[in-house]
């Protein structure tokens, strides 16, 4: 086996976390050999099994790395109590979750950022054309640990502003011997109502043989998941006039919505308090001052998705030990994502204000926002969509450690890796006619709008029965493709120079490719059908609706664009479809190169007798990006899909990254740190697209016109990273911990706008004015907070009682960002508004109830999160701008039972409460927005080991 210079270090890891990385582990590369032989010899080793085995051993690898870390680890091979990896970080201090749909929760942050860095067995991942992995495609059945990184060293990549997640896998030198692990549950969604399973099996052995020590692993994984989705939406806020219109303005009826001439995009939105009986005005930009509004919603509208997720994994693991002095590894690793939906949205115009009776809008209280009213004749569609997406990625690694001499270790690896990800869209508008009238309610309670197509005597229509005509056809698709090759060097020099104890280095090199295809047919101008209904055999009528959690339409006629994609080539001809629309054009094409080196050095000193130990280094990074943007003029090309224009060019960036990480050891037991370090994130591929797409204003042709584009000049998003961490380990596997932490962030990405004047597009004759949007660093922020916790076993309990223990954290964060604000009709920069920034909740907790004994192991899970902006709506109709997510809470359970040494029973549980989740602007009483419903899930399943 690998040699390590000090056998205490690997004793140590050995007996207190059970997580032997055949020598590669980062937390070994990282603790300082002599500090650990001084634990080794101190602390007791705990020997338990379960879910308080896992946590020993998370609290083991925090409390002997440098870093601050924390980690959560399977209590058993195969046995991650979650769906997917991200629901299992929840339970992690300082981590908050979001996106829950599809039936699992989607993004991951670190004290709340989403910039997280991915990576597998240190490896950096990607899916296709991104700069990220999709943290929930990777299967917890695979994974031995996760590791979150909250502050970096030297010797680790510097991507991410919020941390590193490193996924462990197994190796077939973790395991004394032969190896084998079958697990199977069955998954009830209860909204689907279907069950689904999550199979995977593990066989892993080593054997000694005439060339040394040699070990295979093989673990494979498969899941199935049916999904249901349910929303129910108030639209948009913009402004109407308020009473009759102003004839010079081009209107003829009372309460017209407004769309042009007021100043958008707004952080807090127009103003909506009266000012007694009297509606607040404003000046039309073109037409006449002091023009009284009143706010309400564009629209009402809803959505019943209906989806099926299959996700296929491998992991491949060879090692071989030729002598004691040297290692070698060949890993392949494979994650495959399949997903089908079927959408039925039910759409209502409210933005039809024609000779409607005043007396039938009423207002919030003290305000000129429309809270219930009655909208005459309005429009009302649905629209059948349907998906297909897959996405398969592959990472082949070969790589080898040798003991060079006492002092001096080498490894190396070379990494390929191939990411490709294609879908297809099909969505077909079905338009009801004969409609009287929209009765609608935006918020009936709850934040939960209340609303139905009525007659005039207010009887209710019925959405499954009235006449339904073609209205629109959409035909979309993309395949994405990403790879890398990569090769890496890093050296370990144990020295003894002063206070320094170990030197690290090391080199990284990376080119990597990306090129992005689309193609699309949005409602073209071709041919119409809007005058024939719809056929029989694509009529498909939506069953019941939203589980009786408001009072809304319940079922209603979408067409059934699952069909209509089984019969493509007929409704392509039927809508007179060119064939150059429905062919895959490709968008760009970029190579990005990667310099990075890096040196860094562990110490150990006194400090008025207590001892410090710690990391000092610098990184260094430098990307080179070739980029071939590529656009398609009208008329359309011919079918050899001719390229008319191509946009090209290149862009670079280099930064020098120090960190400096002190360990004050205070006692056996108490250990304080602190951290400065530095993040950064580069651009997405797609935001530095040069081409600009031109739209003309349809409205009123002499009013400016929207262009929006990406900006090759683009930087990375730099943070500067403090933390001060105290932590108390105590008793058997109990600790308690606390942490200040600061980032300060500069360069992130805002929209900003411009005025470009006389432009003239290929093939116009006219110049025009536009409104440009292009991205740009022009945005900073700063965030700064608390987190706490603690894992907690008491000793002395009553025998009935002994395992029981508890794990609680909660984290408090205070963010701000400056966000450009400019005049939608001029393009003129009037200002700065600071605001929390995207997805961070000012606080949220985790509290898990655990019972661990003998055979019998249950955890209760509730975590909660605060409120957040999650992101901008449009500036064109966003009123106010930001979209504000409800609080988010969410109750698991998993109780697993050992029938036998070899077989184990578990039962898991997530969302048990069922919760919905809520959106709003700015205030959730008078413009909430979505209300949505998800699944919960059940699961039964059994474990079988030998």
């Amino acid at each position: 086996m690998f040699k390590q210079t000090t056998l205490a270090s690997a004793i140590f890891l050995a007996l207190s976390s059970q997580a032997v990385y055949a020598a590669e582990n980062d937390v070994a590369q990282q603790s300082e050999p002599s500090t650990q032989q001084q634990q080794a010899d101190d602390m007791e080793v705990i020997q338990v099994v379960g879910i308080r085995s896992s946590l020993n051993k998370s609290v083991n690898l925090k409390r002997q790395n440098v870093q601050v870390v924390d980690a959560i680890v399977a209590e058993d091979i195969g046995k991650f109590p979650d769906n997917n990896v991200v629901e299992a970080l929840q339970r992690v201090t300082g981590v908050q979750v979001t996106d829950r749909s599809s039936g699992e929760v989607n993004t991951v942050s670190i004290r709340g950022l989403t910039d997280v860095t991915t990576t597998v067995n240190g490896r950096k991942m990607f899916t296709a054309a991104g700069q990220q992995v999709a943290v929930a495609d990777i299967p917890a059945s695979l994974l031995e640990s996760v590791e979150v990184f909250k502050t970096r060293s030297a010797s680790q990549l510097a991507s991410g502003l919020a941390g590193q997640i490193d996924i462990r896998t197994h190796r077939p030198f973790n395991f004394e011997g032969a190896k084998v692990v079958v697990n199977a549950r069955g998954v009830y969604s209860d909204q689907a109502d279907k069950t689904d399973p999550a199979l995977s099996a593990l066989l892993s052995n080593r054997w000694d043989t005439s060339i040394g020590e040699v070990g295979a692993l093989i673990n494979v994984s498969y899941t199935r998941a049916n999904y249901r989705d349910q929303n129910v939406t108030a639209g948009a806020v913009v402004p109407f006039f308020a009473g009759d219109n102003p004839q010079d303005y081009g209107f003829d009826n009372q309460y017209q919505f407004i769309k042009d001439g007021w100043n958008k995009g707004l952080e807090n939105g127009l103003p909506y308090q009266m000012n007694g009986e009297e509606f607040p005005t404003f000046d039309l930009a073109g037409g006449p001052s002091d023009v009284p509004y009143m706010l309400s919603r564009d629209a009402i509208f809803q959505n019943d998705l209906h989806g099926e997720r299959e996700r296929p994994a491998l992991n491949l693991s060879l090692q071989w030990a030729p002598n004691d002095t040297s290692e070698y590894l060949f890993e392949t690793f494979y994650n495959g994502y399949r997903n089908k939906t079927f959408n039925s949205l039910l759409f209502a115009h409210a933005d039809g204000w024609w000779d409607n009776d005043p007396e039938n809008i009423h207002f919030y209280p003290g305000t000129n926002v429309v809270k219930d009213r009655i909208v005459g004749s309005p429009a009302v569609w649905s629209s059948g969509d349907y998906s297909e997406s897959s996405t398969d990625s592959y990472v082949f690694a070969l790589g080898g450690k040798w003991d060079i001499s006492s002092e001096l270790q080498l490894k190396s690896e070379i990494v390929y890796q191939t990411s490709k990800y294609k879908t297809d869209f099909i969505g077909m508008r079905g338009s009801a006619s004969g409609i009287p009238n929209l009765t609608v309610d935006f918020n009936h309670g709850g934040g939960i709008p209340s609303w139905a197509i009525t007659n005039d005597d207010g009887s209710r229509v019925d959405l499954s029965q009235v006449p339904w005509n073609y209205n629109a056809y959409y035909d979309n698709g993309g395949e994405d493709e990403g790879d890398s090759i990569s090769w890496t060097l890093d050296g370990d020099y144990y020295v003894d120079w002063g206070i320094f104890t170990k030197a690290k280095f090391g080199v990284r090199y990376e080119n990597r490719g990306a090129t992005s295809k689309t193609r699309g047919v949005d409602n073209g101008p071709f041919a119409n059908h809007n005058a024939e209904a719809l056929p029989e055999e694509i009529v498909y009528r939506n069953p019941y609706f939203f589980d009786n959690e408001g009072d809304v339409p319940t079922t209603w006629v979408v067409p059934d664009s699952r069909k209509v994609f089984n019969n493509r080539g007929t409704y392509r001809d039927f809508f007179g479809i060119p064939a150059d629309e429905v062919v895959l054009r490709k968008t760009f094409d970029i190579t990005e190169k990667t310099y990075e080196a890096y040196v860094q050095s562990d110490y150990e000193t006194e400090l008025l007798g207590k001892r410090i130990d710690g990391q000092i280094g610098v990184r260094y990074t430098r990307t080179d990006n070739d980029l071939t943007f590529l656009r398609y003029e009208s008329p359309l090309p011919n079918e050899t899909n001719v390229v008319t224009a191509i946009d090209s060019g290149d862009s670079s960036n280099d930064k020098f990254l120090p960190n400096f990480i002190a360990r004050l050891w205070l006692t056996d037991d108490l250990v304080a740190r602190f951290a400065y370090t530095q993040t950064l994130r580069q651009p997405e591929f797609g935001q530095l697209n040069p081409n600009i797409v031109w739209n003309k204003n349809l409205t009123d042709p002499t009013r400016n016109g929207n262009a929006r584009g990406g900006n090759p000049d683009l930087q990375p998003v730099k943070s500067k990273n403090y933390d001060l961490s105290l932590e108390y380990y105590f008793g058997n596997g109990s600790s308690v911990y606390g942490t200040w932490f600061r980032r300060d962030i500069d360069g992130f990405t805002a929209d900003t706008l411009s005025f470009v004047e006389d432009h003239i597009e290929p093939g116009e004759t006219e110049a025009y004015d536009y409104i440009l949007s292009r991205p740009g660093n022009t945005s900073n922020g700063k965030l700064e907070g608390y987190e706490i916790g603690a894992v907690y076993f008491p000793e002395g309990l009553p025998n009935w009682l002994d395992g029981l223990g508890t794990q609680v954290s909660g984290t408090i964060l205070d963010s701000s960002q400056d966000i450009p604000q400019f005049n939608t009709e001029t393009g003129e920069l009037i200002g700065y508004v600071t605001r929390d920034m995207y997805g961070v909740s000012d606080k949220s907790f985790s509290a898990v109830l655990i019972y661990d004994k003998e055979v019998f192991s249950a955890r209760l899970s509730y975590v909660w999160r605060d409120d957040f902006l999650l992101t901008d709506g449009e500036p064109i109709f966003a009123n106010p701008r930001g979209i504000y997510r409800k609080p988010e809470k969410s109750l698991d359970l998993s109780v697993s039972y050992d029938v036998t040494d070899d077989l184990v029973v578990t039962f898991d549980a997530t969302n048990i409460t069922n919760e919905l989740y809520q959106e709003y602007y700015k205030d959730s009483t008078i413009f909430n927005t979505g209300t949505s419903l998800y699944s919960r899930t059940f699961s039964l399943g059994v474990r079988y080991s030998f």
